[in-house]
C-alpha cells in the first residue's frame, strides 16, 4: 500500500470466512492426534495423516485468498483463535479436561485480537 492509499474497510462477511477456515484447520489437530495412536505406516495412519495434508492444503489457499481482502497483520492477529478451538475439539471428541486457567487464557488471546483489529480504527 503507498502512503496516499486509504486503509480498506474489511468487512464483516471476510472475518467470518477467516474464521471458519481457522476452524477448518484447527481440525486438522483431531487427525493429527488419532493418526498418532495408530501404528506407522498402517492405513489407517495414512488415512489420518492424508487429512491433515488435504485440510492444510485446502487452508492455505483459502488464507491467500483471504490475504487480498484484509491486512496480514490483521489477519494474522486472528490465528490463535485455533487455540480456541482446540480447546473446544480437545474437550468434545477427546475428552479432555478444560480449566479455568485455560478459559483465562482464550479470554486474554481475544482481548488482544481485538485490541490488534480495532488499533487501525
Amino acid at each position: 500500500m503507498r502512503k496516499t492509499d486509504k486503509p480498506k474497510k474489511v468487512g464483516l462477511g471476510i472475518f467470518v470466512i477467516l474464521h471458519i477456515s481457522l476452524m477448518v484447520s484447527s481440525v486438522s489437530g483431531i487427525f493429527s492426534k488419532k493418526a498418532a495412536g495408530e501404528a506407522f505406516l498402517s492405513p489407517r495412519w495414512i488415512l489420518f495423516y492424508g487429512m491433515v495434508l488435504l485440510i492444510m492444503f485446502l487452508y492455505a489457499i483459502v488464507w491467500q485468498q483471504i490475504l487480498k481482502y484484509i491486512p496480514l497483520s490483521t489477519a494474522y492477529a486472528n490465528k490463535p483463535v485455533g487455540l480456541l478451538w482446540g480447546m473446544i475439539w480437545g474437550a468434545c471428541i477427546f475428552k479432555e479436561v478444560i480449566t479455568w486457567r485455560m478459559i483465562l487464557g482464550v479470554a486474554v488471546i481475544f482481548i488482544g485480537i481485538y485490541m490488534v483489529v480495532t488499533a487501525d480504527g
